[in-house]
């Protein structure tokens, strides 16, 4: 079972509003009072953030699949996984937030005859807000069964070398497509909250630990490819340095080509393609930038899949003879 983070069905406000609640609900996403932030969530930003997210996940959308590219993609490495597995290994996807959900991607493995599942969150670097959702939501379906599989949940990967190889590959690829030489190649990752790590959250310790990794990949110091944090929500301190103002300010220091790349996720979706390829440009070229160029994750190439591969064997080592 591949599992991700998830989509609302199509662009329009009340399909994001319904998966912005329940993204927005999760105990582990947000981690208020929710005698306090549901009053909170329920007004002012489910009023209002729909209809942007609504805008922009439309920038984005797969027109000629009607789904969301986090949706297409997750969907491709699924076929790709299960062509390299075979007829006997089942694979499905399932999504924390939205559909396919978890409990229907179980009842269909179990559906299938399967006693053993391996689940694999595709989150390369762990968080409680990730990784650990993922599990919860897994094992609140496993709650509710009579019979239950038994289940091996595959840990993150941050600088596992299939991954670290793809990425290194994938950033040569696209720098010898472009027609600049970027000064710079950013590295951004989603953020967190500052009071998260402070609680005990290593995902910074593991970004650190895929940065280096490819850093040494590709013989770049840390001034070549800087580490970002992008995606703050709310009020609160979010561990740094901020993508968005930390590339604003390139310009002024005479930094006017570069590229991102965004090692915090497997499949492209709105935070990579939106708020990185769309947003972000805009705001660099508007301080002066002149060149720009979005690295593409994995998504579902030879690259991703013969990491998937990899870590699932390897879950399944343990159950096959």
């Amino acid at each position: 079972m591949l599992l991700n983070l998830g989509t609302p069905d199509d662009t329009g406000y009340f399909a994001v509003r319904r998966y912005l609640q329940e993204f927005l609900s999760d105990l582990r996403v947000i981690e208020a009072n929710p005698l306090i932030w549901q009053p909170i969530l329920q007004g002012a930003v489910l009023s209002f953030r729909p209809r942007r997210s609504g805008a922009a996940y439309a920038r984005i959308w797969d027109r000629k699949h009607n789904a969301s590219p986090l949706r297409v993609y997750t969907e491709a490495e699924a076929d790709g996984l299960r062509e390299r597995l075979g007829a006997e290994t089942p694979v499905v996807v399932a999504m924390r937030y939205g559909q396919p959900s978890v409990t229907d991607a179980v009842r269909s493995l179990m559906d299938q005859g399967c006693d053993r599942i391996v689940s694999l969150p595709l989150y390369p670097q762990y968080s409680a807000t990730t990784t650990a959702t993922a599990n919860d939501q897994l094992f609140r379906a496993l709650m509710k069964l009579r019979r239950q599989p038994a289940v091996h949940t595959i840990p993150p990967f941050p600088d596992h070398p299939l991954y670290i190889q793809g990425l290194a590959a994938s950033v040569r690829e696209t720098l010898a497509g472009l027609s600049f030489k970027p000064q710079r190649v950013i590295a951004s990752f989603h953020g967190l909250p500052k009071q998260y790590v402070q609680a005990g959250d290593h995902y910074p310790d593991d970004c650190e630990r895929t940065i280096s990794a490819l850093r040494d990949a590709l013989s770049f110091s840390d001034e070549q490819m800087p580490l970002t944090y992008q995606s703050r929500f709310g009020p609160t301190e979010w561990i740094q340095p901020y993508t968005a103002p930390f590339v604003e300010a390139l310009p002024a220091q005479g930094v006017t080509k570069i590229a991102v790349i965004t090692p915090g996720f497997m499949t492209d979706c709105i935070e990579t393609l939106d708020e990185i390829g769309n947003e972000l440009r805009e705001s660099f070229i508007k301080a002066g930038g002149e060149e720009f160029a979005l690295v593409p994750c994995l998504n579902a190439s030879p690259a991703a899949i013969d990491l998937l591969e990899a870590l699932t064997r390897q879950a399944m080592r343990g159950w096959t003879p």
